[in-house]
């Protein structure tokens, strides 16, 4: 993951003002839930997924450079992530986390190291 993991690339055709909330989810290997929220902000981009019963209701908070592909028709964003990945990050609580440094530095550190 590069030090942008924080923004859309181009290659997730990504158009700011595009309402992903509701939008499936799909790891490299599967479902994994539905936007709750994003953000578009500079630097600082990310999708909340509620994981629903797949890993009892967690929320996750991803960050945007794991986006690879948005299908609007679908209405699905594709991340590089695994499910297991996305399973064992930290988990999210909007109150707690919403705009906590600490937080996204653990986030960066472990969306930024190798999973496998």
């Amino acid at each position: 993951m590069t030090a942008d993991m924080w923004s859309y690339t181009p290659e997730s055709h990504y158009k700011p003002g595009t309402r992903l909330i509701g939008f499936k989810v799909e790891a490299s290997d599967g479902h994994i839930g539905k936007v709750d929220e994003h953000t578009e902000e500079v630097d600082a981009s990310y999708l909340v997924v509620d994981t629903g019963p797949w890993i009892l209701g967690k929320h996750v908070l991803i960050p945007a450079g794991t986006i690879v592909r948005i299908d609007l028709k679908q209405e699905e964003v594709h991340v590089n992530l695994t499910k297991n990945q996305i399973k064992d990050s930290p988990g999210y609580d909007k109150d707690e986390h919403r705009g906590d440094i600490a937080y996204r530095d653990q986030l960066s550190l472990y969306y930024g190291h190798d999973h496998s």
